[in-house]
C-alpha cells in the first residue's frame, strides 16, 4: 500500500512510538488520527503537524470512545486505511511480593489496556476498513500491533506485561487469516528496549546497564526506527500474519 493520501489511526499517538509514527506518516504524504488520552500533548502534536493530523481523545478500552474516534476520522479525512496500535502501559510487580500476593486489579489493568484495548481497536477499525474499495491487488488496509520482546523473554516482575504482549503475539496470525478475505493485513512489531516515555524515568546508570545487554547496536532503540519498520510493513504487502522482533538481537536474561 502506498502512503500518499492514506489515513491511519495511531493509538498512543501522542508520544513515544506512536508520535514517531504520526510524524513519519505525515512526512510521507499520509494522514494520521492521534488517538490518545493525553489531550494536551496530542493536541500540541496535531498543531505541530498541521492539516495531515487530527487529535481525538480516545480510551482504547471503551467501545464508544473508539467508535467516536473512528467517526471523527471518517468525517475529517474520509476513508480509514490502517491502524498502528501503540497504546499501552507497563508495570513491575512480583506475583509474591514482600507484602503478599500482587494486586489482581493491577494485573487486570495491564491486560485490559494492552491486550483487550488492542483487540477492541482491531475489531472496530477492522469493520470500517473492510468497507473500503480494494486496491489493485485487492488490499483494503493494514493493521500493525505492538507487542514486546517481553512476550518471549519476560523477566521477574513482568507477569502482567508479558502476558498482555504474548496475547497480542498469539492473536496476530488468526486475525490475519480471518481478515485475509477482506484484503486486510495484520502484523505485529515486538520492540526491545526503546527510548520512550516509559524509560524516561530511569536513572542514567540503569539505562547504561540495559544498553549493555543489547548485542548491537548497544543502545536503546529510537522511536523513529520503530516508525520506519511500520512504514515498510505498510508498503510491503507480502508482510502479513507475522511478528517482527526489533531489538538489536537482545534476549532478556
Amino acid at each position: 500500500m502506498q502512503l500518499i493520501n492514506k489515513t491511519f489511526l495511531v493509538t498512543g499517538g501522542a508520544s513515544g512510538l506512536g508520535a514517531a509514527c504520526v510524524r513519519l506518516l505525515a512526512q510521507s504524504g499520509a494522514r494520521a488520527i492521534i488517538a490518545d488520552l493525553n489531550a494536551e500533548i496530542g493536541s500540541t502534536l496535531a498543531q505541530e503537524i498541521g492539516a495531515a493530523a487530527l487529535f481525538s481523545a480516545t480510551n482504547v478500552t471503551d467501545e464508544n470512545s473508539v467508535l467516536h474516534t473512528l467517526q471523527n476520522a471518517r468525517e475529517h479525512f474520509g476513508d480509514l486505511h490502517g491502524v498502528i496500535n501503540c497504546a499501552g502501559v507497563a508495570t513491575a510487580e512480583k506475583v509474591l511480593g514482600k507484602s503478599g500476593p500482587s494486586s489482581l486489579e493491577s494485573f487486570s489493568r495491564v491486560i485490559n489496556i494492552n491486550l483487550i484495548g488492542t483487540f477492541n481497536v482491531i475489531r472496530l477499525a477492522g469493520e470500517v476498513i473492510s468497507k473500503n474499495q480494494p486496491g489493485e491487488n485487492g488490499e483494503r488496509g493494514v493493521i500493525i500491533n505492538t507487542a514486546s520482546v517481553a512476550a518471549f523473554d519476560g523477566q521477574i516482575g513482568q507477569a502482567a506485561y508479558s502476558a498482555s504482549k504474548s496475547g497480542i503475539v498469539g492473536m496476530t496470525l488468526p486475525i490475519a487469516r480471518e481478515f485475509a478475505r477482506y484484503g486486510i493485513r495484520v502484523m505485529t512489531i515486538a520492540p526491545g528496549i526503546f527510548d520512550t516515555p516509559l524509560m524516561a524515568g530511569l536513572p542514567e546508570p540503569a539505562r547504561k546497564t540495559l544498553e549493555q545487554q543489547i548485542p548491537f547496536p548497544s543502545r536503546m532503540g529510537r522511536p523513529e526506527e520503530y516508525a520506519a519498520l511500520a512504514r515498510h510493513i505498510i508498503e510491503n504487502e507480502m508482510l502479513n500474519g507475522e511478528v517482527i522482533r526489533l531489538d538489536g538481537a537482545i534476549r532478556m536474561p
